[in-house]
């Protein structure tokens, strides 16, 4: 076997990590945004702060999920290097 070169169980790993990572990221954005905009709606915001106080509710959960994404693939990558 070919030492520089990953095995089939070690492929479908990355796969299912690369998934989760993005399934956990989008839930977290979007649950982020859902707040905001619930927080939007009860508070009964509207004219010309509703926008920006969405605009920014989405970045929010924009960042959030990239952070989450990031986080559990970087963990995933320093556990396969120790070997675990």
């Amino acid at each position: 076997m070919d030492m520089g070169r990953e095995s089939r169980w070690e492929k479908d790993a990355m796969t299912v990590e690369i998934v989760f990572a993005l399934v956990t990221a989008s839930v977290l954005a979007a649950t982020v945004f859902a707040v905001t905009f619930a927080l939007v709606v009860a508070l009964g915001i509207s004219g010309p702060a509703r926008h920006p106080t969405l605009t920014c509710g989405a970045a929010l959960g924009a960042a959030v999920g990239a952070w989450r994404a990031v986080r559990v693939l970087r963990r995933f990558d320093s556990q396969r290097r120790k070997g675990h």
